[in-house]
């Protein structure tokens, strides 16, 4: 068992690190935000923490705060004009994003060594911490869909009219979901720096992006337990097919068609949905058979109309 937990760690470390980039892309998609901003935040969380680290000698606990909160920052000010746009034009403000920090990462030699990116980062965030912290993140944004927010984020989604008409600030909504993906998105980038002693401008480049668009669609995007599904399973296949690694791009592209086509809401969604359905056919059948199991309960009730006795003489 400790032997197979051994070989596969450093995978295992990887779904993690992806689970929580996936719950990144997750939040804004829920909030009916089309952001695509996730790899420039993580980029920018893992070079602000390996940076302070290397370079300005700071604990790399300071430090993963320090680039989990500059995530959040970014997103935050960026959420400021893009929380009024729409649709694709978010996507594209986003892209340009993604794109100015990747130049500033492989241009900025000084700063960050360039293409070459950043070594001899300190592994610290082993799987043990990745894995409570994604649990604790898990918790979180479950409890935050049983609260007012996550309500309102469901309605942002579905209709955007029917959230104004019932009082839902919707920038103001849109507004959170950027900082919390950001916040997400940028710890995310400091873990991943912590747990593979060295970062280079192509991690979070292209790939990155669609890698973890995908991930949230393949496994839903209405529930955190999507994420979670889409990052193990995209994250583990090159693993469970090495014979098509020359491939891998074709295979992922092919699953996530036949994923949209065949189950539109997602695998974990589909899963959650047919579950919860099963659940109410129980206990709707549990009912009809108690209703029928009832005895039956009638009462004869027998009036004598007769009046006993003649008429006075």
């Amino acid at each position: 068992m400790m032997n197979f937990f051994y070989t596969y760690q450093s995978l295992l470390d990887h779904v993690l690190v992806y689970a929580l980039l996936a719950m990144s892309q997750y939040v804004v998609l829920r909030a009916g935000v089309f952001s695509l901003g996730t790899a420039g935040f993580a980029a920018l969380g893992a070079y602000a923490c390996a940076l302070l680290i290397t370079k300005a000698g700071w604990t790399p606990l300071a430090a993963i705060v320090a680039g989990t909160l500059l995530g959040a920052v970014a997103s935050g000010l960026l959420a400021m004009p893009l929380s009024r746009l729409r649709g694709v034009f978010q996507a594209v403000a986003t892209l340009a994003m993604v794109q100015i920090v990747l130049s500033a990462t492989q241009n900025w030699v000084s700063v960050t060594n360039g293409a070459l990116g950043v070594n001899g980062i300190p592994k610290v965030a082993g799987t043990g911490e990745l894995l409570l912290t994604v649990v604790v993140v898990v918790a979180v944004l479950g409890a935050m869909g049983r609260y007012r927010i996550g309500r309102a984020m469901d309605v942002i989604r579905e209709d955007e009219t029917v959230a104004v008409s019932l009082g839902i600030s919707v920038p103001h909504y849109h507004r959170i979901a950027f900082v919390l993906s950001g916040f997400l998105a940028g710890l995310g980038g400091a873990l991943q720096a912590t747990s593979s002693y060295a970062i280079t401008p192509g991690e979070f480049g292209f790939g990155m992006l669609v890698t973890v668009l995908a991930m949230v669609v393949l496994g839903g995007r209405t529930s955190v337990w999507g994420a979670l599904a889409g990052a193990a399973i995209l994250t583990t296949l090159p693993e469970l097919f090495r014979v098509f690694a020359d491939y891998r791009n074709v295979v992922e592209g092919i699953l996530l068609m036949l994923v949209i086509v065949y189950l539109p809401r997602g695998v974990a969604d589909t899963l959650i949905a047919m579950l919860r359905d099963r659940r109410l056919r129980h206990r709707a059948g549990g009912a009809r058979a108690g209703q029928a199991s009832l005895p039956a309960i009638t009462k004869t009730v027998t009036v004598n109309t007769s009046i006993e006795g003649g008429a006075r003489p």
